[in-house]
């Protein structure tokens, strides 16, 4: 799993998910320095639409973004909402990996939350399957 994939994953995790697996990381080893201290603020969120494929500005979210330095490995995060501990969390466990701790249970992590994912798509594709009209070829 690369870097990117790992922290989009990070994202979208439980809290207490994040919190548990960072204060066991933490309890292993020297305690992070915090770079960026959790913040929260407004990120402008652009879509491309799909058929002419311009990009547009949804609108505004709100989002908080943490960064640490462990073991010589900078470690980031940005969540939505505004969750300061979960943002921390999961940057602690960002440079955990980059540091080369916990890559084993971070990875774990991210495929229970990546399997999370994929259950709650099949679920809303099931619930839309019904409504989706074919149409006979002339």
């Amino acid at each position: 799993m690369n870097r990117e994939q790992r922290t989009a994953l990070l994202a979208v995790a439980e809290p207490d998910e994040l919190i548990e697996l960072a204060d066991a990381c933490l309890a292993a080893g020297p305690a992070p320095t915090v770079l960026v201290a959790p913040e929260v603020g407004c990120v402008s969120v652009q879509v491309r639409e799909p058929i002419v494929r311009d990009r547009f500005l949804l609108g505004d979210v709100l989002a908080c973004r943490a960064e640490v330095e462990l073991d010589g490995s900078r470690g980031w995060s940005m969540r939505l909402g505004d969750d300061r501990a979960a943002a921390l969390a999961a940057a602690i466990l960002d440079a955990a990996v980059e540091a080369g701790r916990a890559e084993a249970e971070v990875d774990e992590l991210c495929a229970r939350v990546a399997e999370r994912q994929r259950a709650a798509e099949h679920a809303e594709w099931a619930e839309l399957a019904p409504t989706i009209v074919e149409f006979e070829e002339l």
